[in-house]
Formats: C-alpha cells, sequence, structure tokens
C-alpha cells in the first residue's frame, strides 16, 4: 500500500465533475490503515505551461484511457488540508465533464492506477450519502457546500 502525504508547495490542480443518474465519479481516498475516510472527484496537477483544460483532458485520459468534453466555466476553489498530519494547500479549477457516449456504461466502478502505480477504486457516488455521520467525507472540503449552493 501507498503512504500518500501533501505535497509541501501549493499546487494547482483541475478535477472533474461527471455525473450519471444524479451521482458523482469520486475516487476513493484511504487512511494509513487502508481505510475509506472520503472520495474526490478525478483529475490532477496542472503542468508548468498547460492550461487547466489540457491538464483535466490529460488527466482523464491517462487515468481512464478517455477523452472528456469539458462543459462550462470552472468553480475556483482553494483547498488548505491536513492528511495524516501534514498540510497540503491547492489551488483547484473544478469543471462539469462529460464522457463518451457508453463509456463505462453498466459498471459500477472504474479500477484504474496512478502513475505512481497505486490502484484507485472510483464509484458514483448520491451528494445526500457524503459528509454525513457515518459516512465517507467529499473532499476537497466544502466542495458538497459549493455544488448544492450553485443549484
Amino acid at each position: 500500500m501507498t503512504t500518500w502525504r501533501p505535497h509541501s508547495h501549493i499546487r494547482v490542480v483541475a478535477i472533474g465533475l461527471h455525473w450519471r443518474a444524479g451521482r458523482l465519479l469520486a475516487a476513493e481516498v484511504r487512511d494509513d490503515a487502508g481505510r475509506i475516510k472520503g472520495v474526490r472527484p478525478l483529475g490532477g496537477e496542472i503542468e508548468f505551461g498547460e492550461s487547466w483544460q489540457a491538464a483535466l483532458a490529460r488527466e482523464f485520459n491517462e487515468e481512464l484511457g478517455i477523452d472528456v468534453t469539458i462543459i462550462g466555466a470552472p468553480l475556483m476553489m482553494e483547498n488548505i488540508f491536513v492528511h495524516e498530519g501534514a498540510t497540503g494547500h491547492e489551488v483547484m479549477f473544478i469543471a462539469e465533464i462529460a464522457f463518451p457516449r457508453h463509456a463505462f456504461s453498466g459498471q459500477d466502478r472504474i479500477d484504474f492506477r496512478e502513475d505512481n502505480g497505486e490502484e484507485i477504486v472510483a464509484r458514483w457516488f448520491d451528494l445526500a450519502d457524503l459528509d454525513i455521520e457515518g459516512g465517507p467525507r467529499l473532499y476537497p472540503t466544502g466542495l458538497k457546500d459549493l455544488l448544492l449552493r450553485r443549484n
């Protein structure tokens, strides 16, 4: 199992919001003991000289092998968080995306590997089941409220 810690610098990231029947696609976030502590929409770091749109498209192509379509302008969010005692800091571009027709249809989960070899499981979650007592958290913290306010 990979032990992940936040970077010690501010990261600029792009994450995609993909919905299926009102449920959000998000990857499991685990603690050091392997327990699911939350979920986070897919995406990743923007490389130097790369636009957020290009980064978002690249991340989904690398992780899932698909070409996504970005729908509309991004939400912006600053994410200062603590994971396993280490502080992380991100500036985030968060955009709605569409998958190619029939991509992952009939699948309840998507399994893939990060560049570092870590195995990731992504599933579709109902927002009502996230950030509640006994349920997983939606990361970044505050994203659920941001999504609910925009509707």
